[in-house]
């Protein structure tokens, strides 16, 4: 549950109570978090240990088939989605289209450590073109075996827009 401070949080970033009628999961933060690599941009990466060890394993499969798999985010605190749902506020975006696309803080699952945005080499991340890579194709013929499922497909109950990027652990 929100504490006091995310609801004033929520309050000065516009997100209005009705956000929980959308009944998305609440992710507390992960309290336990290992170092899995730097990101695109060089920002390291942090994972719950056991999303690290069966991420460092997919990544190695689809490596050995030829499939660079690259993180573009993992754990993520409630003050740092607070901060880039203001960045996009800042930059005249509306609070209802940044919500169809990043979760309000205390409903991401990037905050439990056990979420990752995956990119390729050669591809611009966090877009829908991820879908026709072959990586995605591996990744949706193999992820599971490692844990792995997509979180957000098309038309997904959550009300997000297609993330063929995102994937979290299951267990």
């Amino acid at each position: 549950m929100l504490t006091p401070a995310q609801l004033k949080q929520h309050a000065a970033l516009g997100i209005t109570q009705q956000y929980a009628s959308r009944r998305l999961p609440f992710y507390p933060e992960a309290s336990e978090l290992v170092d899995v690599g730097e990101n695109i941009v060089g920002r390291m990466q942090r994972l719950t240990p056991a999303a690290a060890l069966r991420w460092q394993e997919m990544v190695v499969a689809a490596g050995e088939d030829g499939l660079p798999l690259l993180i573009v985010s993992g754990f993520r605190s409630f003050d740092y989605q607070a901060g880039l749902i203001q960045k996009k506020l800042d930059a005249g975006q509306s609070i209802a289209e940044i919500l169809t696309v990043n979760a309000a803080p205390g409903y991401s699952e990037h905050h439990s450590g056990n979420a990752i945005d995956i990119a390729v080499p050669g591809s611009p991340p966090l877009t829908e073109n991820f879908e026709t890579q072959a990586a995605f194709a591996w990744l949706t013929e193999s992820a599971a075996r490692f844990g792995f499922r997509m979180s957000y497909p098309r038309d997904n109950p959550a009300g997000f827009i297609y993330e063929p990027w995102h994937w979290a652990l299951t267990d």
